[in-house]
Order: structure tokens, then C-alpha cells, then sequence
């Protein structure tokens, strides 16, 4: 997951270079809050924003799928007085599906009030649980694990609900927060206000009237499912963006492309071929495909974000194409039988040149395939000085996230090349003429750490992929970041330019709603069934390693259970997880499975921390599975035939490093 780009950049370097960037940057302005009133919910005094999300920040629109819209006036400030802006949040119409529930209880004590741990997940539907959270369109319990702020001080430590399989998209939720105790066992009361809010009818004259109103619906919907008013500490509601809102810029400008190119392969140009690469790869090849932009800056430079029509959806700037390089790697065996088709992506903040790397050639010889890779622009090597720059001032994170969309079309449009076009060209054939890429072999997918992350987003929306290999894998980075060993030097911006811990992680759950449309996280309940208009079934195997340093396994179990994937079962050997119920609610495959799976890969590392902390013992597992031969056969045949066989001798998967 790391990049050597990253490791060479000092955090002292990052920060002045931060500064620079504001410096230039006019659009972190906020507006004046509109209407009057700085827009604040007040039954959470520790933060404007809290509880986070909630519904007291959205308005009426009758426009959207879900009938609302976020409308949030006041946000965060940096420590050089920047808000953020609120607009790019403003577009949607509700909260992200792996929203974070954030408060600060001062005092509270989770163990000793009986809230859910990451290692105890069934705990949190409990009759009796203390936090609970309500699908008020089924009624039903939605399942989570509660954690404190582990790098946060005591007054600042923020309470963490996560939930253990994604919020649907489009529902509303009810939370309550309910016989909350300190370390002493002490009831904890309500704040004043909350207190009030749960007192006799207020008139309308009074400060608390509207949220007192506002809270009806949201105390009458917990008493149908038991939770009562004695006891409770907070209550607020949140619903979650519908489909339309995530993901609709990405299907839009993926249909208006594939719509002017038709049934054509998109342009291209070779520009390198190196022949006899290795004992492995017969020739490497190196060129541009061309997609179009839909970008705001001509080419689609690090820092520009999408440029907007009238109609409110991404617009192609007269003639504004995106230049994709790319870099394929083909293997000796693809001389005698043509190769099998596959997009290759790249770890954290890499490039196409990754699919150069030992153990992706080691995938092709082996089971023939034919590699090919372009940038995740967005968050490639080219963008390391705008990611750092948008986590000195979150306004600038759409810049991220729309660079990130456009990836995935740069990557379905090298995907259409590689299966439409690159047979034609020379580089990919013989000496007598013949393709080198088998024509008409089904595309398929496989890439790694951030590579897995993106994967998953690429292969939920695309036409062409069928089968996909996400390794080492997981969705939403407001989870992941604080887990991951690759964040501390990240984390050096947030704590100079946001330096309160609690607004650290508001800070990160705003730019999820944002990321959600450029990762895994916002396209997860259409990655495998309830697939996009337009867009086939996907089946997806995903290998994870125990114990990941840079990728949070808790993250990608919550991936499986949100795209009904299976794990392969023996799962560890006994002992190894630290859980009451390991893999909570994940169904299991012995032999083989078709659909879609996870295979856990165990290397001896040691679990990893159950605080939102990196793992720090030990050596990390992170490249282990991609670099076992058992694991490349496993991923070889899913893609060419869609099954999940057992390459472990019916036992855990375990690798000897």
C-alpha cells in the first residue's frame, strides 16, 4: 500500500507545501450561513456538528430520491480560519452508507455501560444494548461495534458507533444512546438541553421548540421497538444517501462516454516496447489511451474536480480528453496460447508501473494473463502534493473524489482497449500476426491494497468485468485511516491544520460522504447483486491477510457481509482472533463456492489492536497473499471460471513468509 513517492516527501515538506497550496486556493471561502443562525444542533454542546450525521442537517427537497437534501451551513474551521464549504456536501441527500456515529459523552466508560467492542459485534442487537440503532423502514436492529477515540485525549475523545455492515441506501436510521456509565458505574444524565428536549412541551418561543419538534418522530419510532425515555442520554436520526446521489455522477459520465465511443475500441498509441523482459515477461508495453474528461482543467491535472452542466451532472469541456498511460505486461506463455485479459491496479499513491512488480508477473506466467495497468488518478503518485493539501483543507477534497471517478472510467475505457483494440496493433502480436490477448476472453480485474479498494468501486460499475480479485482489500476510509501503519504521516497535516482531535474525526467523516463516491465504500451494496442500470452481476474474491499493518481486516469484514460474500471456513486456527464470534455473520464455504468470497490468508502476525490504532507488533502480512503461489492459483481459476476452490488442503489458509 505504501508509495516510495510518499516515504521521500518529510512531513516538513508536506506541511510547508500545505501552506502554500491555501494560500492560493480562493475556494475554501465558506458562504455566510444562509437563512441566519449559525445552524448548529444544540443536543450535543461538544462540537457544532454532533451528533454526526443526522438529519437536524438537511432540509426538504422534493427533488431528490430521498426527499431530503444536506443542507449544513456551518462546518469546521482549520487553524488558519478556513471553513470548509459546504457546497460539494450540499449536492447529496443524505449521509454516507458506512457513516461513522459520532458524540462525545464525557466520562463514559463503554465496558462498563456493556457497549459492543469490535471483538464483540452480536452484543450490539442485544434487548438490553446500550447504543442502538433502528432501520425505521424494517423496524429492525442494525448491528455495529462502539469504540472511544484512541488518539484523542480524555476531553476530546470522541464516541465512534461504527456500523458492521453498511447502511442501506436511502433508509432513515434512529440512534439512542441509553443507560450510558462512567468508570464507577455511575449513571450518566442527559446534557441540559437533551434533558429539556425529553420535558414537557416547550413554547414556540423557546430556543429548544424546533429541535423538541424535530425529536418526535425520532422518540416515537425507538419507543416501537422498546427503547423508552428512561434512560436515555441522546437520540437524533440520519438517513442515508440513495443510489442516485452516490453514485450518479460516476454512471453518468461512464454512460455518455460509452455512448460516443459504441461498439468501437477508444484511441491509443504505443510508445514503448521492450521484448524479453525476464524470464517471465515476454514483452512490456507502454502507450496512451485516451478517454474523455470530465474534468474542470484541460487534461485533468492533480487538483481539478469535475466541471458541472446545467442539468447539475459532470460535463465534458469542448474537446477535454484524458491521456491515460498505461503499462501492460505480457507473459512467454501467451507465444503459444493467447492470454487472458486483465486490468491490474496499483497500492496507495503508486502508478501503472506496479504491474511490474514480481508477484503480478509471477501471476501471469504462471496462469497466463496478460496485465494491464493505468494511474487511479486521483490518488496516484502524480497526486501526493493535492491529497496532502486536501487534508489541510477539507473543502479541497472533492478534488480527490472526482479525480478518483474518473479513474475508474479512464480504467473501463484501457479495459474496452485492451479487448477491442489492442489485437489490431502489432505490438500485441506475434511474429505471424497473431493476438497475443485472446479475443473475446472475458476482462476481468485483479489489484491490490489500495488497488483492492478501488477495485471494488471500478467493478461495481462496470459493463465489462465480470469476475474481480480485490486483494488485500477493505472499503471506507474513515475506518480505515487511524488503523492503517500508512496514516502518521498523514495524520502530521491534520494535527497542524485541524489539531482538535474531535474535529479529526468529523473532519473524516465529512470527507467520506465525499469519498464514497470514488471507493469501494459507496458502491458496495451494487458491487456483486443489485447491480447499476446497464451494468452485469459481479462475482469478487477477496483475499485478506490477519493481521494487516496497512489495511484494516475489521474493514473488509464489513465489506463481505455488505456484498453477501462468503469466507472460507476453516477461517484461522484457534486462538488467532481475538473475537467472541470470529467473522460475526459472514456465511462460510468449505471446499469451493461459487459467487463471491473471502479467503483469509495467515501468516503468523498478530492480530491486530481493537482500538482505532495501526498495528504496530510484528511483521506485516500486507504482500503475503498476492506473493503465494497457492493464493495465485486460487485467484486464477475464480477468474477464468468463477468457482472459490480450497487450495489449503481443507484446513486454514496459512502461509509460511
Amino acid at each position: 500500500m505504501r508509495a516510495r513517492s510518499l516515504r521521500a516527501l518529510s512531513a516538513g515538506a508536506a506541511l510547508v507545501l500545505s501552506a502554500a497550496l491555501l494560500a492560493v486556493t480562493p475556494a475554501s471561502a465558506a458562504p455566510a450561513p444562509a437563512g441566519g443562525g449559525d445552524g448548529c444542533d444544540p443536543i450535543d454542546p461538544a462540537s457544532c456538528l454532533l451528533p454526526f450525521p443526522s438529519n437536524w442537517y438537511t432540509k426538504a427537497d422534493p427533488h431528490t430520491a430521498t426527499g431530503l437534501r444536506i443542507d449544513m451551513r456551518t462546518t469546521l474551521k482549520n487553524s488558519l480560519g478556513l471553513p470548509i464549504a459546504p457546497d460539494e456536501w450540499n449536492r447529496a441527500d443524505g449521509f454516507s452508507p458506512g457513516s461513522d456515529l459520532l458524540s462525545r459523552v464525557p466520562g463514559v466508560d463503554l465496558a462498563r455501560s456493556g457497549a459492543a467492542p469490535v471483538t464483540d459485534i452480536g452484543a450490539s442487537l442485544k434487548p438490553d444494548a446500550p447504543i442502538v440503532i433502528v432501520d425505521t423502514a424494517t423496524g429492525r436492529r442494525w448491528p455495529y461495534w462502539a469504540e472511544l477515540d484512541a488518539n484523542a485525549p480524555d476531553d476530546r475523545k470522541a464516541l465512534i458507533v461504527r456500523p458492521a455492515k453498511n447502511f442501506v441506501e436511502g433508509h432513515r436510521y434512529a440512534v439512542a444512546l441509553r443507560n450510558l456509565r462512567d468508570a464507577s458505574g455511575n449513571l450518566i444524565p442527559p446534557n441540559a438541553a437533551f434533558a429539556k428536549i425529553l420535558g414537557p412541551a416547550l413554547p414556540s418561543k423557546d430556543p429548544l421548540y424546533a429541535r423538541q419538534k424535530a425529536e418526535k418522530k425520532v422518540l416515537a419510532d425507538l419507543a416501537k421497538r422498546g427503547v423508552k425515555r428512561d434512560g436515555l442520554y441522546l437520540a437524533w436520526d440520519f438517513t442515508v444517501a440513495s443510489a442516485r446521489s452516490i453514485a450518479g455522477p460516476m454512471l453518468h459520465i461512464r454512460d455518455d462516454a460509452l455512448r460516443k465511443l459504441g461498439n468501437r475500441s477508444p484511441s491509443f498509441l504505443v510508445t514503448q516496447v521492450t521484448n524479453n523482459v525476464d524470464d517471465k515477461i515476454a514483452r512490456e508495453v507502454k502507450g496512451v489511451v485516451w478517454a474523455p474528461s470530465y474534468l474542470d482543467q484541460y487534461g485533468g491535472l492533480p487538483g481539478s474536480a469535475f466541471h458541472y452542466g446545467k442539468d447539475g451532472l459532470p460535463s465534458q469541456l469542448p474537446g477535454n480528453n484524458q491521456a491515460v498511460p498505461f503499462q501492460c505486461e505480457i507473459p512467454k506463455a501467451a507465444f503459444g496460447k493467447p492470454a487472458n485479459p486483465a486490468l491490474y491496479g496499483h497500492g496507495l499513491l503508486g502508478s501503472e508501473g506496479e504491474v511490474a512488480a514480481g508477484n503480478v508477473k509471477s501471476m501471469a506466467d504462471e496462469h497466463d494473463f496478460a496485465f494491464c495497468a493505468a494511474k487511479w488518478i486521483g490518488m496516484s503518485s502524480e497526486d501526493v502534493p493535492n491529497v496532502i493539501s486536501a487534508l489541510a483543507d477539507i473543502s479541497r477534497f472533492r478534488t480527490v473524489a472526482d479525480r478518483l471517478q474518473q479513474s475508474m472510467l479512464n480504467f473501463v475505457f484501457l479495459g474496452r482497449a485492451m479487448t477491442r483494440g489492442f489485437a489490431g496493433d502489432k505490438a500485441f502480436q506475434d511474429d505471424s500476426g497473431k493476438p497475443l490477448i485472446a479475443p473475446g476472453a472475458p476482462l476481468t480485474y485483479d489489484g491490490n491494497s489500495q488497488g483492492g479498494i478501488m477495485g471494488g468501486a471500478l467493478t461495481a460499475v462496470s459493463p465489462d468485468l465480470h469476475r474481480s480479485v480485490l486483494g488485500v482489500p477493505a472499503m471506507n476510509y474513515s475506518t480505515l485511516l487511524n488503523r492503517s501503519a500508512d496514516f502518521p504521516q498523514y495524520a502530521k497535516v491534520l494535527d497542524l491544520f485541524y489539531p482538535d482531535k474531535l474535529d479529526q474525526q468529523i473532519g473524516l467523516a465529512l470527507i467520506q460522504m465525499l469519498w464514497d463516491r470514488g471507493e469501494a465504500d459507496g458502491y458496495a451494496w451494487h458491487m456483486t447483486g443489485h447491480p447499476y442500470p446497464g451494468t452485469p452481476k459481479h462475482q469478487v474474491l477477496m483475499h485478506v491477510a490477519f493481521g494487516d499493518h496497512q489495511v484494516a481486516t475489521v474493514a473488509a469484514e464489513v465489506e463481505a457481509r455488505t456484498i453477501g460474500a462468503r469466507i472460507h471456513a476453516p477461517t484461522v486456527r484457534a486462538g488467532r482472533s481475538l473475537d467472541t464470534v470470529p467473522y460475526w455473520n459472514i456465511p462460510t464455504f468449505g471446499a469451493s463456492t461459487g459467487g463471491s468470497g473471502m479467503v483469509v490468508w495467515d501468516s503468523g502476525s498478530p492480530a491486530p489492536p481493537t482500538t482505532n490504532t495501526p498495528p504496530t507488533e510484528g511483521r506485516d502480512p500486507h504482500s503475503d497473499p498476492r506473493s503465494d503461489a497457492d493464493a495465485r492459483r486460487q485467484k486464477a481459476i475464480f477468474l477464468t471460471t468463477g468457482q472459490i476452490v480450497d487450495v489449503c488442503g481443507g484446513g486454514p489458509c496459512v502461509i509460511n513468509p
